[in-house]
Formats: C-alpha cells, sequence, structure tokens
C-alpha cells in the first residue's frame, strides 16, 4: 500500500511539473514577443547597428534567452522607421552593398526613456525587490 501511494505521488508530481512547464514556456513566449522593442531601442541605444549587429546584441545580451526571426526584424525596424522613432544610415558593407545602419531619433531616444522611467525603473523600488524576492 505504501509503495502504491509513493507511486502516485511520484506520477501526480511528474504531472505537475509537466503542467508548469507547458505554462512557463506559454507565458515566456508570450513575454518574449512582447520584448522585442525593448530589446531592439536597447541595442540602438548603445550604438548604430546593422540588423545582425541588433540581432546579436539581443541574443548575447539575453543571456541566450530571447532569440528573434530576422523577418520579425526587419518588419518592427519598418514600423519604427514609419513612426520615425529609428532612421538609418547607409553604409558600405564589408563584402557587397551598403547596409542601413539604424539609430535611434531624437524622438526614439525621448520614447525609450519615457518607458524606461514608467516602466524599467519601478523594478529598483524596494518593494518590488522584496516582492520578486532580489533582495540580498
Amino acid at each position: 500500500m505504501y509503495y502504491t501511494s509513493c507511486l502516485i505521488q511520484i506520477v501526480s508530481n511528474m504531472k505537475n511539473d509537466k503542467k508548469l512547464n507547458e505554462l512557463l514556456l506559454s507565458w515566456e513566449n508570450t513575454y518574449k514577443k512582447g520584448q522585442l522593442t525593448l530589446w531592439i531601442f536597447m541595442a540602438l541605444q548603445e550604438s548604430k547597428k546593422y540588423v545582425d549587429e541588433i540581432k546579436t546584441f539581443i541574443l548575447e545580451k539575453s543571456g541566450g534567452t530571447i532569440r528573434c526571426e530576422e523577418q520579425s526584424l526587419y518588419r518592427a525596424l519598418r514600423k519604427y522607421e514609419h513612426i520615425h522613432v529609428l532612421a538609418y544610415d547607409l553604409r558600405q558593407g564589408n563584402k557587397g552593398p551598403e547596409r542601413k545602419y539604424f539609430y535611434l531619433t531624437d524622438l526614439g531616444e525621448a520614447l525609450f526613456n519615457q518607458f524606461v522611467s514608467r516602466n524599467i525603473k519601478l523594478f529598483y523600488s524596494e518593494e518590488i525587490k522584496h516582492i520578486l524576492k532580489l533582495q540580498n
């Protein structure tokens, strides 16, 4: 009887772990899709970059947790260029055609700074750090 009870508990825990992983992956996928703009702006806050450099920045700085499809990146860059928060300079590539080096416009920098002030800096408050259990 004891062994049966233990086996039932193990199976139950495995099901809970599987469900937890499914929920976590779903939440992370939704979260990451919404983060692309922030990561693009952070990359361009640092310096002018072409698409491959933006993609590499995102991958490296996120510790490999955020990957973006090149098509999604191009789509986002076109959208932000259209609303005048990004612009680009054309520069000669190493081995071929000119490359677009994207950068934040003044409007883009103001937008980024306001977003960070309103949405990111709140995570530095002692109350939020305590809730997230980030206290040292």
